[in-house]
């Protein structure tokens, strides 16, 4: 009769043990009070350093774009003075295609007086004028307008706007330095972003530690996990700074 009722108490307990209520309470003994408080304390220094790389990096994009800014109103002033110059260029060699003009107009003249010594005089004085005058673009042009029998060098196509080609290139710098200060301002807000998301997990993260109830820990604590991911990916994607190395940012006394 013991044998009996031992072997009976040994199969209720076995029963008892493989129950779903039993089965489930161990289950919710791996998440501990203890243990989510250790990973609680893991992850709030794993996103308080990522939260700072972030920071770090969005503040190198917010110092290159200023730099990139100063740059293009540098490259923007030069590309003025270019400008004007340029135009004092075009205007001048204008004005001495016009005296050029006038030469040729008082040598027909000559031409047709049969005044021999005033036409010899005003052949030399024209090859002279424009041996001392003449710009290479201007000489570019009075070229084109021989060999196409033009009326005047500047209705060679495109001349207008080779006086201006050096002044364009600089301004064009100038337009690309901004364009790259304007990505280095919207990755620069990228990273802020990032820092608010790893805040938000910081957060949650801290609110875990004031409830009690696990169920309830378990939900806050997955929802932090949750959002630290997305940040650490969302961070992933966003280029680093130009030319960047952690070793170009330590300074060592000499």
């Amino acid at each position: 009769m013991r044998k009996k009722n031992k072997s009976a108490q040994s199969e209720e307990v076995k029963r008892s043990s493989a129950s779903p209520d039993n089965a489930l309470k161990d289950r919710k003994t791996i998440l501990t009070n203890k243990r989510i408080e250790t990973v609680v304390a893991i992850l709030l220094g794993v996103t308080t350093l990522l939260s700072a790389w972030a920071s770090w990096i969005g503040h190198l994009h917010g110092g290159i774009q200023s730099i990139n800014f100063t740059n293009s109103n540098n490259v923007s002033a030069q590309a003025t003075a270019e400008y004007n110059i340029c135009m004092q260029t075009y205007l001048a060699d204008y004005m001495v295609w016009n005296t050029v003009v006038d030469y040729h107009y008082d040598l027909e003249v000559a031409k047709n007086d049969g005044d021999q010594t005033k036409i010899n005089i005003l052949n030399k004085k024209i090859d002279n004028f424009k041996k001392n005058n003449t710009s290479d673009l201007l000489a570019e042009g009075v070229k084109w307008m021989e060999e196409n029998h033009g009326n005047s060098p500047f209705d060679m196509p495109g001349i207008t706007e080779k006086y201006f080609e050096s002044a364009q290139k600089t301004l064009n710098q100038s337009h690309e330095l901004l364009e790259e200060g304007k990505r280095d301002n919207k990755k620069g807000d990228s990273y802020l972003l990032v820092t608010v998301i790893y805040s938000l997990t910081l957060f949650l993260l801290g609110m875990v530690g004031t409830l009690k109830d696990i169920p309830n820990r378990i939900t806050l604590l997955t929802i932090a996990i949750v959002c630290m991911i997305f940040a650490f990916i969302y961070m992933c994607i966003i280029p680093l700074p130009t030319e960047f190395g952690q070793m170009n940012f330590f300074e060592f006394n000499k």
